[in-house]
């Protein structure tokens, strides 16, 4: 299960709004119907233990752990199937959407056991996909590392459950505790590496936030340009640009700034008007009802699953003041500059902590 696991991250930041799911296939002659293998194995196949397919979800839209796992089993060891245990994060799904149900191809493959994680807490599967197995006959169990896999899906178990998306609050802060200096004047805090390693979180993320403020100082432009994904599933290219979103109530920012060039999906949040041009969406809420709680239930039905909020501190004291945040990251440098901006105050418990160059990187959750 702990090499399901691993395998399922290899989907982050590829397959939401699924959730990543790995599976390993494990023949074992103790395992799956009981019986054993015999009949036609050849020398060696039998071993008990050995992992003969495993796979992972790669891609929204694109063929599911199991079925990889199911057809990474070489020809001559598919007579194994119904003597082998299919290990997989989360459980099998049991409807059709852009996949056929996987449920349905392990009962077709007459697998001997199957052994989950979680149970998968979305409507359309919640139990169903066990319920079929069962009813074909295949031992199922579940709740294996089960602690793991909710950790390892936390954005898609939050989206289901809570109805709003998955919130990480991230800023970089000097030594003394500044995230700009006096003026709301802009600064390069964080190093050359710590900088890479956001990138990476963007890439990892479906949305990346920042406030009016930010906007306007910093002229960010929120994509992953400085992570190259060399490796697993494009070669030579860049990670997913995350969807940009800006808070600009009243509409003060000048279309001039980088987060206005029509180069990704960019929502503005605003209280004047619905219009879209391009790839820059404004969506108008209303100032009679409390601001956060409209965005987040219009993420939600954008199926934004993730937010990655960048800044200012305006907007990151509101959602630690309102109680909506899931994981807070703080980058300290360093760098005294003696005044300025003071950074957020951190919330929470401290998760870990680590050195990236010369910077400090801590994790937070929430104390509940």
């Amino acid at each position: 299960m702990r090499r399901a696991l691993e395998l399922a991250t290899l989907g982050r930041g590829w397959v939401s709004p699924n959730p990543m799911v790995g599976c390993v296939i494990v023949h074992d002659l103790n395992g799956g119907t009981g019986h054993p293998a015999g009949g036609n194995s050849m020398p060696g196949d039998s071993t008990p233990g050995r992992i003969i397919g495993e796979g992972w979800h790669q891609r929204y839209g694109e063929a599911h752990a199991e079925r990889n796992a199911i057809f990474s089993v070489r020809p001559a060891d598919e007579h194994l199937l119904p003597h082998s245990t299919a290990y997989v994060t989360l459980e099998p799904c049991s409807h059709y959407g852009k996949q056929p149900p996987c449920a349905n191809l392990l009962i077709e493959k007459r697998i001997g056991r199957v052994v989950c994680c979680n149970d998968d807490p979305n409507p359309l599967v919640a139990g169903q996909g066990f319920q079929k197995l069962r009813e074909a006959g295949i031992p199922v169990e579940t709740g294996l590392l089960a602690g793991i896999g909710r950790e390892l899906n936390a954005r898609f178990f939050t989206f289901i459950e809570q109805q709003r998306p998955y919130i990480i609050l991230k800023w970089a802060e000097t030594n003394d505790g500044f995230v700009a200096g006096e003026g709301n004047e802009p600064l390069q805090i964080s190093g050359p590496l710590a900088r890479r390693l956001v990138h990476k979180w963007r890439s990892e993320e479906d949305a990346i936030m920042v406030g009016t403020n930010t906007a306007r100082a910093d002229n960010p432009r929120l994509n992953v340009r400085l992570w190259p994904q060399a490796g697993w599933p494009v070669l030579d290219a860049t990670g997913q640009n995350p969807t940009r979103i800006v808070i600009d109530r009243q509409l003060q920012l000048p279309l001039t700034l980088n987060l206005f060039d029509d180069s990704q999906p960019t929502l503005v949040y605003n209280y004047t008007k619905t219009e879209t041009t391009g790839q820059t969406s404004y969506v108008q809420l209303s100032p009679d009802e409390p601001f956060l709680a409209q965005l987040l239930a219009d993420l939600y039905e954008r199926r934004i699953q993730s937010v990655l909020v960048e800044g200012g501190t305006t907007l990151l004291n509101s959602f630690i003041n309102a109680g909506l945040w899931d994981e807070m990251r703080v980058l300290r440098s360093p760098m005294m500059i003696g005044q300025g901006i003071a950074a957020p105050r951190v919330h929470g418990r401290l998760m870990s902590r680590e050195l990236v160059g010369d910077d400090e990187w801590s994790t937070y959750l929430p104390s509940r």
